[in-house]
């Protein structure tokens, strides 16, 4: 029988709570439900007003592993949706605006993926993202020696950068940005990749064609178009355990040698947030947001 329990007022049935996921490790879907319920005051300021996209994985990453853009069917009349532009006409999607619809969402056993927008303002980013993607045989220590060059090249504009682990094998750079669009970051980040492949030619690459990927790391500046949605901060990703989204400290960035320093699992989470607290919380902070150059 499916249990019945209850979040904020709000009833919700938890189904197959004994199911390993991660057969690699154990991992359960109750674990799962655990995780998002015990990181919750973290996670859910970087859902709040943003739409989220699912990539849902209800059998484990060694299932199928699917996108869902609108609403699920069956969403709880609860559950907050809102009407977001899309290049083929308006589409509805979900908002996790709360603990029960955190929760709710999770039982879909999913990732959280959410634009550099809110809901309340499309024209207008607030995010803006540098996805680090390594070439076999680099990995994330290459990315982190492109971050740490990344870093000093943003804050000469006078925006701070905060990096995160992808939670598979790269690393995210996030800044607070407002007054521009979303093509305009994207432009913005664009030149900062040209930059970086410039200044690092052994080790950065601003093109995603595949036959230059090796040994390199992809700067990917596209994920700030409007369309797009990244791995958002805490989520749990559809790997062979279960990785986090979990962000890292510079000095974290700095002394990373072998790609494992920088790999975190959901119980690493919470000792991590007992030392560290949330360490992307200036991104939530609008007074810090930078007026990007030419905006």
């Amino acid at each position: 029988m499916t249990p019945i329990t209850e979040v904020e007022g709000r009833r919700l049935a938890l189904s197959n709570l004994e199911k390993v996921l991660y057969p690699a490790t154990g991992f359960t879907k109750g674990e799962l439900l655990h995780y998002y319920a015990t990181t919750a005051d973290v996670l859910l300021p970087h859902l709040r007003d943003r739409a989220v996209s699912f990539l849902r994985y209800p059998d484990g990453p060694d299932g199928q592993v699917f996108f869902a853009k609108n609403v699920p069917p069956g969403t709880p009349d609860w559950v907050t949706t809102a009407e977001v532009p899309r290049s083929e006409g308006p589409a509805r999607m979900v908002l996790v605006q709360d603990l029960a619809s955190l929760m709710w969402a999770a039982n879909l056993v999913t990732e959280f993926h959410t634009h550099q927008w809110l809901v309340g303002a499309p024209e207008e980013a607030d995010r803006l993202i540098l996805d680090l993607d390594p070439g076999a045989p680099a990995t994330i220590v290459e990315c982190c020696e492109v971050a740490l060059w990344l870093r000093e090249r943003l804050a000469a504009d006078g925006v701070e950068a905060y990096p995160k682990t992808a939670g598979s094998k790269g690393l995210h750079l996030l800044a607070a940005v407002r007054g521009a669009s979303s093509d305009q970051v994207s432009e913005y980040a664009k030149r900062l990749a040209v930059e970086a492949e410039r200044a690092l030619p052994r080790l950065a690459l601003h093109r995603m064609t595949r036959n230059l990927r090796p040994g390199k790391v992809f700067v990917d500046w596209s994920q700030n178009a409007a369309r797009k949605t990244t791995a958002t901060p805490y989520t749990l990703r559809a790997r062979a355990v279960p990785l986090v989204s979990a962000p890292v400290t510079w000095g974290e960035v700095e002394e990373c040698g072998a790609p494992g320093r920088l790999a975190f699992q959901a119980g690493d989470m919470v000792p991590r947030l007992q030392d560290y607290g949330d360490l992307l919380a200036p991104l939530l902070d609008a007074e810090r947001a930078a007026l990007l150059p030419g905006a």
